[in-house]
């Protein structure tokens, strides 16, 4: 049965220390704004009820970097305990600010190849389906982006350590509808990973 239009929010995981990297990669350059710049704003172009941002790490310069955008910032003083904190961070945000809400859209701030089509996409692919999960596929696996119905909120807050949403979509398996997204394998971790976005996304590299 095909669900009625839904009341999504988008969570943007932006807390992490970025460790590997040694510097901020959620203001990292791309195309001329910072990668989280550039996810936030797509997530508002979605329309979309509400974006909600989880700050952690670099607090004060991931705000200041979003702080004139129409966003609700999230701050996690627990960042340090893995991604799942965010997460738990962020859907209570969104549960607090809209009782209605019916799922939400998970995204990273180091995953800059996503686009509004794609987002529509799986919102469409959410609406169509009748799946409580939509993800998106590559490099073999299936990760976020990904969009949850409010039936697995519960579930998704009782994660812990740096898991992500990564256990719930495993656990359930046959209730994921999939949308393709190759570049979603690039996301941004390195300098290594920084230089290969940069030449992927150079003239020379595209078809």
């Amino acid at each position: 049965m095909k669900k009625q239009r839904p009341n999504i929010s988008i969570v943007i995981l932006a807390a992490g220390g970025s460790r590997r990297m040694g510097r901020p990669k959620q203001l990292l350059l791309y195309r001329g704004k910072t990668m989280l710049r550039h996810v936030v704003e797509t997530a508002l172009a979605t329309g979309c009820g509400g974006v909600f941002v989880v700050v952690g790490a670099h607090a004060t310069q991931v705000r200041a970097e979003i702080a004139a955008l129409p966003v609700t910032v999230v701050e996690n003083s627990a960042w340090e305990q893995g991604m799942s904190s965010s997460l738990c961070a962020g859907l209570s945000a969104v549960q607090h600010s809209d009782s209605d809400v019916s799922a939400v859209l998970l995204l990273t701030a180091d995953q800059p190849l996503i686009s509004v089509p794609l987002l529509a996409g799986m919102i469409e692919t959410f609406v169509s389906s009748g799946k409580d999960i939509v993800a998106c596929s590559y490099a073999g696996t299936r990760g976020v982006p990904a969009l949850f119905a409010r039936t697995l909120f519960s579930e998704l807050m009782t994660l812990n350590g740096d898991k992500g949403a990564k256990a719930v979509l495993q656990r359930h398996a046959g209730e994921v509808a999939t949308v393709a997204f190759p570049e979603g394998a690039c996301d941004v971790d390195t300098d290594a990973d920084y230089q290969q976005l940069q030449i992927l996304d150079t003239p020379a590299a595209k078809p």
